[in-house]
């Protein structure tokens, strides 16, 4: 008896071998991640990540800390409160800009799932972007990724971005509220809040980035969004664990690719339905298409990146930027040579 018992310990000690010396190979096993409306489908990858162990299974004890948007989370990192960052790829080429390097190394997004939308009660007549002069726009939080796209359409236009008045409204319930009250007379943010509030017709599309050939018309080219960025110096100073956290995501982005609604609808936590399992269905058939499949990040997007933000920041348009240096693949290729079915 003695023996067997000793022979199963020892078969359960070997098989926890490569998951110990995993851990141990990790420079940070503990760390954070900041993103900014983690409820959105457009960081969809990060919660299935989360909530199927794969964070874990990567020898990873991981703390995500949720704010209103990808600006407050950016600045989380930049603050030292946070290790990495679930957010818009275009953050990486602005922080260049400001002497800041982060390097983006894996993808959620293919196109940005940024919708901009007016209110009926209180645009009834509209007929152009022009037409936004003077009003107020929601987004998720100033100098996030739905306020750049915005100003990029505000400039498109031949508007600047000071005709119309940003408003923070968070992604999830407040956001809904505010523009159901007319507080906000157009909107420019993410499901499930769009599709909840273009069911109600409380919101009338105006440009819709869900779709991946419409985003690449709006911008002219491959515009990467939802990923993971971190300075540049963690990424030096932690490669396995960058390598840990590409690999939970790229199983997570296949995972998405392989499942159906009701699959999704039982992983995510009950708060990111809206209270409306219906709307969440839709929005996540809306959104799938523009989620990674695989996490690589196209070459040709930091330049499409760089051209959105040069179009609305005369200083950016001048510097001269090593756009090579704003994302690297490598982390993805192996974590897919690891696991090519997810």
């Amino acid at each position: 008896m003695i023996q067997r018992r000793t022979l199963i310990g020892a078969a359960a000690a070997l098989a926890a071998t490569p998951a110990l010396l995993r851990a141990q190979a990790l420079e940070k096993p503990k760390l954070s991640i900041a993103v900014g409306g983690k409820n959105l489908l457009y960081y969809l990858p990060l919660t299935i990540a989360e909530q199927l162990g794969y964070f874990k299974q990567e020898g990873l004890d991981l703390t995500i800390v949720d704010f209103a948007g990808g600006a407050r989370a950016l600045q989380a990192v930049v603050g030292g409160s946070a290790d990495v960052v679930s957010g818009a790829f275009e953050h990486t080429v602005n922080m260049q800009f400001k002497g800041q390097p982060m390097r983006a190394f894996v993808l959620q997004g293919r196109a940005p799932q940024i919708v901009l939308g007016v209110n009926p009660k209180t645009m009834p007549n509209y007929k152009a972007i022009a037409d936004l002069k003077g009003k107020k726009v929601g987004v998720t939080a100033p100098g996030s990724s739905t306020n750049v796209m915005v100003n990029f359409i505000l400039a498109k236009a031949g508007l600047k971005p000071s005709d119309v008045s940003i408003v923070g409204v968070g992604a999830g319930n407040g956001a809904v509220a505010a523009m159901r009250s007319g507080q906000i007379d157009a909107i420019s943010n993410l499901d499930p809040v769009i599709t909840l509030l273009a069911r109600s017709g409380d919101l009338k599309i105006v440009s819709d980035t869900r779709i991946v050939a419409e985003s690449d018309k709006v911008f002219g080219g491959p515009m990467p969004a939802g990923c993971l960025y971190a300075p540049q110096p963690f990424i030096e100073k932690n490669p396995n664990t960058a390598q840990a956290l590409t690999n939970a995501m790229v199983r997570a982005n296949k995972w998405i690719q392989a499942a159906g609604p009701s699959e999704v609808i039982k992983t995510v936590p009950e708060s990111y339905l809206l209270g409306d399992r219906a709307v969440y269905i839709d929005a996540f058939l809306a959104a799938k298409g523009a989620l990674s499949p695989d996490g690589m990040i196209p070459d040709a997007g930091p330049e499409t990146a760089f051209r959105a933000l040069a179009s609305i920041d005369p200083e950016i348009a001048k510097a001269k930027l090593d756009l090579k240096a704003v994302y690297t693949n490598d982390f993805v290729k192996k974590a897919l040579a690891k696991y090519p079915k997810g």
